[in-house]
């Protein structure tokens, strides 16, 4: 009964137990403030702070615009967005935009348009359609960004040669000459010192210089650029900051409503597509940093959520719109952030500038600000977004972009980038070409490329052309096949044969087409040759299938089916052994050279021209795959990768020997050197798995034990083993269970373990250094068919479920 007691009378007697009579309430903890997220925060905000004034200055906005939008956005994204590192401000991606909404509508009508774009912003986070955001075509993003920069360049370049810019890039070109002619000394030279300063300051050598690169350079080059022309008495237009009291606000909106509703859309598109890229970006670069703390990945609707409130303050405190900037974010997570109070800190300092430092920003040059817009604007033509774009053959849609945005507007040149990436992709897929020739007496057809609807009159043609009775091979060399080109073909095959010819159908891709019978795909050896397999003609397997000893399985029987010639219902394998027994393996050389077969028939023709350009181009893997020599273990099936995609390491353990003298491994070790220095590699995975035999042995060996080849490799585990039984720290942990057992709980510990290896070795060490790697973990359990990959939790390490239904694997 006494379970029925209500909570609230209990509540005093548990008081009187915790504190006595007479003692003080406690006091609730403090909050603290790492010193890595205050010193981060400076260094962001020397940096936002001239930035913040520049892009104002481009847009056109009152200079205070700037530094409301750079004060809300680390405040208020800060605090609720989903990306805890990524700094929010007024952003160059948005100049353009916001330049011509300010010239077209007026200031406070901009305000209200930045007021509505954040409430869209809202509905789309609680839409939860971020994760769709990512899904538009890069080429279209960096096209964007690029005319976005090449118009604030131009813009700019007016004001560094002391005159005005023109509204469109075609206007500024026009008017440069005239500029050019009557040039303006004075801002000439401290745009001139501006850049140089730019330029020079992250290149400074030796140790001094090393010291001096932590102060910021764009604070450096406007400082510097401000001190001279104080000295030299330059007479030049300046910043100027009227008083907050006379600071416009939001205002009733003016103009057409369809204008203004494409104004909003133009806007929540740029703020939205920007600030979820530029969160991914974060995510890749806190996740390659070395050095202890975990930040946890960013929630791209919460994100959302978080610049769309960023947006409403803004535009109704009279500020630019707000959206994530790549170059405060870069700054804040190599000055070592671990939290988003360095985010909220730098908004926080940006507020007392305003309020304090308003006679030295007062100082500052106009072209001096002009100089740093301009050099950000011309970063943002990456040469290598370009170089990407022309590999994947999507130049373009880059170049169609941006020229859109550069000659009508960003709406319109996004609109234009996607026009023309649809026109390409249809392009592609209509693409087909259809040969003819004859050899010998036999009448080749050669289909290259999707053979669709829109490709039936051309093999209509090319297959009237092989005589009645002739031995004809129609070679199909592409993915797709639909319902139209399959009855065309069909009944033309079904024709000939008829009227006394031979057909043979090669180079058949995977899968199952629409409608496909059996008259088309077997009876004939794909290859042409004698003796193919029988159970060919009833596979319905992928060629590149990755099992040791798959068997394809010929279709099971019906009840009521007649039973088999030898005596059986029929429900044996290719191998012949009946349901529930084991399949036969092929042994020796005959397993060799099946697999060869089967790969020179089905797999060869697929695979041959991409292998045919890896072989000119050279490798280019993307990521070092180092994991167990256990055969079940198939590295390009889990990861569904292809050829030149992964540069595997492959040894018993997945083990990376440390770099030493007594211990180091010059196979390992000249294998991850190779990947990192030469090809480059991005990421570094380190992949264990369920049953492990090496750990079961690592488990099993008695430290005085026989020194035998297997041992002495596997000392290289030992570390896991001490790991593991330490008890100094949490163990790593499967999500959602505890290990299986001892096996699998090294097998984890060792992924962990290994991954620390990794770090003391020299060019990891550099690579994860400048951010140009990241490191992985991942263990793989093989009865589930299930992967994990490694993440950190409030220091622990757990190795979460890779979901299949995840969008974003």
């Amino acid at each position: 009964m006494s379970a029925c007691v209500p909570a609230r009378a209990a509540e005093p007697d548990r008081t009187e137990r915790a504190h006595p009579p007479h003692s003080p309430p406690p006091r609730p903890p403090r909050p603290r403030i790492a010193g890595a997220d205050l010193s981060a925060s400076i260094a962001v905000f020397l940096i936002a702070l001239p930035l913040s004034l520049g892009i104002a200055l481009a847009t056109g906005a009152p200079l205070q615009a700037g530094l409301v939008a750079a004060a809300v956005g680390g405040i208020v994204v800060g605090r609720i967005g989903g990306s805890p590192l990524q700094v929010s401000g007024p952003a160059a991606g948005l100049t353009v935009v916001t330049a011509d909404l300010i010239q077209h509508y007026g200031w406070r009508t901009t305000c209200v348009i930045t007021v509505l774009a954040g409430i869209a912003q809202l509905g789309l986070g609680c839409l939860r359609v971020a994760r769709g955001a990512l899904a538009v075509s890069p080429a279209i993003v960096h096209g964007m960004l690029a005319g976005i920069g090449v118009t604030i360049a131009v813009a700019q370049l007016h004001i560094v040669l002391g005159g005005t810019p023109q509204s469109s890039v075609p206007d500024n070109l026009l008017a440069l000459p005239a500029q050019l002619a009557n040039l303006h000394p004075a801002a000439l030279s401290v745009s001139l010192l501006t850049l140089s300063l730019l330029l020079l300051w992250p290149r400074l050598p030796g140790r001094a210089g090393h010291v001096l690169r932590t102060v910021p350079a764009a604070l450096v080059a406007v400082a510097g650029a401000t001190a001279v022309a104080a000295a030299a008495g330059l007479v030049l237009p300046k910043v100027d900051l009227p008083s907050w009291r006379n600071h416009a606000l939001a205002g009733l909106p003016e103009g057409p409503v369809l204008g203004l509703a494409a104004a909003v859309l133009t806007t929540t598109l740029v703020c939205s597509v920007q600030s979820l890229l530029g969160a991914v970006a974060v995510d890749k670069l806190v996740s390659g940093r070395p050095g202890p703390g975990h930040v946890g990945r960013s929630d791209l609707d919460r994100e959302l959520l978080g610049q769309g409130t960023a947006n409403i303050v803004s535009g109704s405190l009279g500020g630019l719109p707000v959206a994530g900037v790549a170059v405060r974010s870069s700054a804040n997570v190599r000055a070592g952030a671990v939290s988003r109070n360095s985010t909220v800190l730098h908004g926080v300092l940006v507020v007392i500038a305003a309020l304090l430092m308003v006679p030295l920003l007062e100082l500052i040059p106009l072209a001096s600000l002009a100089a740093l817009v301009m050099a950000v604007g011309i970063q943002m033509v990456s040469l290598h977004h370009i170089r990407t774009v022309t590999r994947h053959r999507e130049v373009l849609v880059y170049a169609a972009t941006t020229l859109g945005v550069v000659s009508f507007g960003v709406l319109e040149g996004v609109a234009l980038g996607i026009a023309v990436a649809v026109g390409v992709a249809l392009h592609r897929l209509t693409r087909t070409r259809i040969t003819h020739e004859e050899k010998e007496g036999v009448h080749h057809v050669h289909v290259r490329g999707q053979l669709t609807f829109l490709a039936v009159p051309r093999l209509s043609r090319a297959l009237h052309l092989v005589p009645q009775g002739a031995d004809a091979v129609v070679a199909l060399d592409g993915s797709f096949m639909d319902h139209a080109a399959y009855e065309t073909l069909q009944d033309w095959q079904s024709t000939h044969t008829a009227r006394g010819g031979a057909v043979e159908i090669t180079g058949r891709r995977a899968g199952v087409r629409i409608a496909e019978p059996a008259a088309l795909t077997s009876g004939y050896p794909s290859d042409g040759s004698e003796g193919a397999d029988a159970s060919d003609a009833d596979c319905r397997c992928r060629p590149w299938t990755a099992w040791r000893n798959h068997q394809c399985e010929r279709p099971r029987p019906l009840p009521g089916d007649a039973p088999q010639p030898d005596g059986t219902d029929g429900r044996r394998g290719a191998g012949g052994a009946a349901e529930g027994e084991p399949e036969p393996a092929d042994t020796g050389g005959h397993a060799l050279v099946r697999g060869i077969s089967a790969f020179q028939r089905h797999t060869a023709p697929l695979v041959r021209g991409e292998l045919a350009r890896l072989a000119r181009e050279g490798q280019r893997p993307a990521q070092l795959f180092l994991t167990c020599a256990d055969s079940r273990v198939v590295t390009s099936m889990i990861t569904a990768s292809g050829p030149g995609d992964l540069f595997v390491v492959r040894n018993v353990g997945n083990l990376v020997p440390p770099p030493g003298a007594e211990s180091g491994d010059d196979s390992v070790a000249a294998a991850i050197e190779y990947a990192v220095e030469v090809l480059a590699v991005r990421s570094i995975t380190v992949c264990g798995h369920s049953g492990c035999g090496a750990m079961q042995a690592l488990l099993d060996t008695e430290p005085e034990g026989a020194r035998t080849p297997l041992r002495r490799w596997l000392r290289h585990g030992r570390p896991s083993l001490e790991r593991m039984g330490d008890g100094s720290g949490p163990l790593p942990r499967l999500a959602g269970r505890a290990p299986a057992d001892a096996v699998e709980q090294l097998c984890l510990t060792n992924v962990v373990q290994q991954l620390e290896h990794l770090r003391a070795h020299e060019s990891v060490a550099r690579a994860l250094k400048d951010g140009a790697l990241e490191l992985h973990g991942m263990y793989f359990h093989v009865g589930e068919a299930q992967a994990y990959l490694l993440t950190e939790r409030e220091e622990e390490r757990v190795f979460d479920r890779v979901r299949s239904a995840d969008p974003a694997m």
